[in-house]
């Protein structure tokens, strides 16, 4: 009896020493959750990016959520989110102050308009670009496309690829009203099932299911955009707000490493920010990298 009843003391012991040795493992690796939020043209990356992270460090968590540049700038700027992804500089963005921001640049992504199929059109001027998105051309034959009426697609305001597109394909122009998308994908789905229409995507969305024209001869490649021939580009950014510490440094480093930056980043229709011949600042101003 007394031997059953030592059995069972030392079972209850080794029992006790197995839930609290579980417990402080738990405690230890339960962890850390890193929220970044923003920019749809940049999701794919940092969810990818995240996923390795997340696999290579026991108890770490990347959790991506869209909603566009201007949701990430807003929710960065509040402290709400660890990481704020936009497609624009945060001074370009009303309502925020940058000064209170820390810019990551993880990649580059160059921004194409796309055409469904049945409007025939391969190849446009930027006049004619400029023109369809203003609405002063609204049928494809008035550009050498088939009769069809043009119908516009759009970014929702405050998204970062509209307001690139807007910059650097229309010069500036604002594109006329016409419904609207907050999501890439969304865009890309309706343009290659409705006959007519034109919107505008990150490279990494295009596919055979649509048209992306050259503009003025120049091509929509990654070649074109490294080299400075194709103007509809821009940086992805990551921001903080303030310096980053712990795991959110180390995860922005991770993005920033050889690994990411020579796999994910190319495999994903990004263009490595070290591979750039050409800088641009936040006026628009280009400069050879050396």
């Amino acid at each position: 009896m007394k031997r059953n009843w030592l059995i069972s003391a030392a079972i209850v012991v080794v029992a006790g020493c197995l839930l609290t040795f579980g417990y402080a493992t738990r405690q230890k690796n339960s962890g850390v959750n890193i929220t970044a939020v923003g920019s749809t043209a940049l999701q794919p990356l940092v969810e990818a990016a995240g996923e390795d992270f997340a696999g290579k460090n026991l108890g770490v968590y990347i959790n991506v959520q869209g909603g566009g540049t201007g949701t990430g700038l807003a929710q960065i700027q509040s402290g709400a989110v660890d990481l704020g992804n936009s497609d624009m500089f945060a001074g370009e963005k009303e309502g925020i102050n940058p000064k209170k921001l820390v810019d990551h640049k993880v990649s580059v992504v160059g921004i194409s308009p796309m055409i469904n199929k049945k409007a025939q059109v391969d190849h446009l001027t930027k006049k004619q670009l400029i023109a369809i998105f203003t609405k002063k051309v609204t049928n494809w034959r008035q550009v050498g496309g088939a009769d069809l009426p043009i119908i516009l697609i759009n970014r929702v305001t405050g998204s970062g690829t509209r307001a690139t597109f807007e910059k650097w394909g229309l010069d500036g122009a604002k594109s006329a009203d016409s419904q609207e998308q907050d999501s890439s994908g969304t865009v890309q789905s309706m343009v290659s099932s409705t006959p007519g229409a034109i919107s505008y995507v990150s490279f990494g969305y295009l596919n055979k299911s649509v048209i992306a024209p050259k503009i003025d001869g120049v091509a929509a490649t990654n070649e074109n955009v490294i080299s400075g021939k194709w103007p509809i580009w821009s940086y992805e950014h990551i921001y903080t707000k303030g310096q980053p510490t712990g795991e959110v440094k180390k995860f922005l480093a991770y993005i920033d490493s050889e690994h990411i930056q020579k796999t994910l980043v190319p495999k994903l229709g990004y263009i490595s920010i070290h591979d750039m011949k050409v800088s641009r600042d936040e006026n628009g101003k280009l400069n050879k990298v050396d």
